[in-house]
């Protein structure tokens, strides 16, 4: 059935509809389009840096409660499990309640997430806090991807792409500098983001909401895999490499400060939450450096990278016995590989995001982060238990980092086939004009 309401218009960047909602009319005091964006941008970092908080503190909880490494990897999983489900039922909400309300609901989570690992007495409500921490981003991942988008479709890809890269950075290295070095090392982390995400929530109410609200919301939270017809092809081959890209984090995350102890012969927790810093930076610099680079050749840069860097960490923990060289190396393969994260993350946002309409894209975007998170979480938990009952921490190591690089040649391997033709349909957009259409050939719509 026909909604009454009519679709949500595409807006030139940095403007609004020239009729907003009638419940989102324009108010004395309501943030304006950067600033909106700029909120919008600092939750995705938020959330990011909250997921990778607790990996620093992995070490601790161990010794205080007592559990092995596959329990360290499923309470990671957990996170990601929650995630995929959230993004599923919630994905495409937004598009009809509006961007506001549901990052305020998601905000509401993410404080009492916070609130239940500051008071964790144990396994059980570290699992609980994970998942209500998953729920909640993956309710608001596409609502703010697509918000980034609705303002400014130039500046929200490069953000979309952006943001998470830095909140994976921050959130692992703050915290284990908060961990080493300050009281209450198990809450004190905890307490930072509450107050963050309270001043966000705060934020989100003077924004201005930028869609109208459709029927149907209901009916949004039916699980279903549907893509609109002309981005089908460019997510085929965006999606391997997201996977391949996500999977690389879920190393670093979940096996990368054991690793890093094995090499340095250290308990430091800032230790434990540098291999990912260290990874996202890299990931982080490599958004901001081809942010103008036509996207294909984002997407080879990204996939050479990856592969090259894992095959060089792969090699600095063969031996398994540590030593400077070793630790360097190490380093230096995160920071390659980390590249190619960025890279190849970018390119499969910036491949698929011109070829959806505004009020598909929570729903596209939500799409990509399944995609993301399957990565993320599945090779994370199946390390763990190898980690226990295969051959131990370096062996596991080796084979999860093949299993990446075979991910990433069978993504070239797809971009190589599918021609010139999808590589022009990404191009960035100059700051003035609104992203391009593309049609089903992969070209830009003519206008």
């Amino acid at each position: 059935m026909t909604s009454a309401l009519p679709t949500p218009r595409a807006v030139s960047p940095g403007t609004y509809a020239k009729r907003p909602p009638a419940h989102a009319a324009p108010r004395r005091g309501r943030l304006g389009p950067a600033a909106s964006i700029g909120v919008l941008a600092s939750i995705l970092v938020s959330l990011l840096a909250a997921s990778s908080a607790p990996t620093p503190l992995y070490a601790l909880y161990q010794q205080h409660w007592g559990f092995s490494p596959i329990t360290v990897t499923v309470v990671f999983g957990v996170y990601a499990v929650a995630v995929l489900l959230s993004l599923l039922i919630f994905g495409k909400i937004s598009d009809h309640v509006g961007r506001r309300p549901v990052l305020l609901v998601a905000l509401l989570g993410q404080a009492l997430a916070m609130v239940l690992f500051v008071e964790a007495g144990g396994v059980g409500a570290l699992l609980a806090a994970r998942v209500l921490q998953g729920v909640s981003t993956g309710a608001a991942v596409g609502a703010l991807g697509a918000g980034m988008l609705d303002i400014n479709a130039r500046r929200g890809g490069f953000l979309n792409s952006l943001a998470p890269t830095l909140g994976t950075a921050g959130g692992a290295m703050v915290s284990g500098l908060l961990v080493q070095y300050l009281p209450a090392p198990t809450r004190l982390v905890y307490l930072v983001l509450l107050g963050v995400f309270v001043l966000q929530a705060l934020a989100v109410l003077a924004m201005r909401e930028t869609v109208s609200r459709q029927r149907g919301a209901l009916a949004s939270m039916a699980p279903e895999f549907k893509l609109p017809r002309t981005a089908r092809s460019a997510v085929a081959i965006a999606a391997p490499v997201m996977f391949a890209v996500w999977a690389l984090t879920g190393l670093y995350a979940a096996l990368g400060p054991a690793i890093i102890r094995t090499l340095v012969h250290s308990s430091s927790v800032v230790w434990g939450g540098l291999p990912l810093f260290v990874l996202a930076s890299a990931a982080g610099l490599a958004v901001v450096l081809l942010r103008g680079t036509a996207t294909r050749k984002v997407m080879y840069i990204g996939i050479g990278s990856l592969v090259a860097g894992v095959l060089i960490t792969l090699a600095s923990v063969a031996s398994g016995s540590g030593g400077t060289l070793a630790v360097i190396a190490f380093f230096a393969g995160a920071a390659i590989s980390g590249f190619g994260f960025g890279g190849g993350f970018q390119g499969g946002i910036r491949l698929v995001v011109p070829l959806v309409e505004p009020h598909e894209r929570a729903g596209v975007l939500s799409l990509l982060y399944v995609i993301c998170y399957l990565g993320l979480g599945v090779p994370a938990v199946i390390g763990g238990f190898l980690v226990v009952h295969g051959g131990g921490l370096v062996p596991t190591a080796r084979e999860y980092g093949g299993a990446v690089v075979l991910l990433a040649l069978a993504a070239l391997a797809g971009l190589v086939r599918s021609g010139r033709s999808v590589g022009r349909v990404a191009v960035v957009p100059p700051a003035d004009l609104p992203a391009p259409r593309a049609s089903a050939t992969g070209e830009p719509a003519r206008r």
